[in-house]
Formats: structure tokens, sequence, C-alpha cells
């Protein structure tokens, strides 16, 4: 199954290895929010939750996956749209609805394989930082 996000299939070049990104904050997620404090007492207070949503994803080329000047301009592009809401497809099949996430960095970072003057002849390594979302709302039906 390729990697696509928003339509854009990241794995369409299979001589560049898109399928190769690495999901490397993948086990750093806790689904359980916590919260402790003192009552007056000296009690210790424990309040807890699930996370249904804000879980990070970041994946990373990490020399496994090249990318062309192509998909790294139609990445830049939906990066640059405000407030868009993405369907991720992992190569396991596992779906997210995701948002870039802009508070941990550059959302969409790409770096020259090899140092070359003409952009569109060297391959990019990429780093997408994205964040875990409600999916859309379902569109109204028509009367």
């Amino acid at each position: 199954m390729p990697l696509t996000l928003a339509g854009i299939d990241l794995a369409a070049d299979p001589a560049l290895a898109g399928e190769q990104m690495e999901w490397v904050d993948e086990y750093e997620w806790d689904a359980i929010e916590q919260s402790q404090e003192r009552g007056l007492t000296g009690s210790l207070m424990i309040q807890q939750g699930v996370k249904l949503y804000g879980r990070p994803i970041t994946l990373q080329s990490n020399g496994g996956a090249w990318f062309n000047l192509a998909t790294v301009r139609a990445l830049e592009a939906l990066r640059d749209q405000l407030g868009t809401i993405m369907l991720l497809t992992l190569p396991r099949g596992d779906q997210h609805y995701v948002a870039w996430n802009r508070a941990d960095g550059p959302p969409l970072k790409a770096t020259q394989v090899f140092r070359e003057l003409d952009p569109e002849a060297t391959d990019y390594e990429l780093t997408l930082r994205l964040i875990t979302v409600a999916p859309p709302p379902e569109p109204d039906p028509e009367p």
C-alpha cells in the first residue's frame, strides 16, 4: 500500500523509496493525559482522561527515502494552505486525519541529497511534521 498525504503519492517513484519514510515519534505517544495536584490536606489528586487527537506524526527520510522537486513543490503548496485537514495513509494501511504541526518547528523540511545548482537535478530528503486531528465534517446531504 502506498504512502499518501492528501492524495500526493509519496511512494510514486519506486526508485526513490518514498514508502521508506520513518515515523520517528510513533512510540513516544501516550493516549492518557494526566494531571497531579496536592490537596489542602496533602493528599495526591490525580485526574486522567483519554486523548482523542493531537498525536504527533513526524515522518523523516533518514537516508532511506528521496523525493524529486515536483513532490517537494506539491507538499509546499499543501503546507501553505490555511487550516487544511489531510488524510495520511501509511504503507501498512493505517489512516489518520492530520494537519501540519507548526508548533514543533517547520512543518516541512526539504534537504538536497547532493548539492546541485539546478534544484531539479537532485533529490531531496524530507521531514514532515504532522499532528492528528478530528475528521472533517461530513457535507450536508443535498435536499
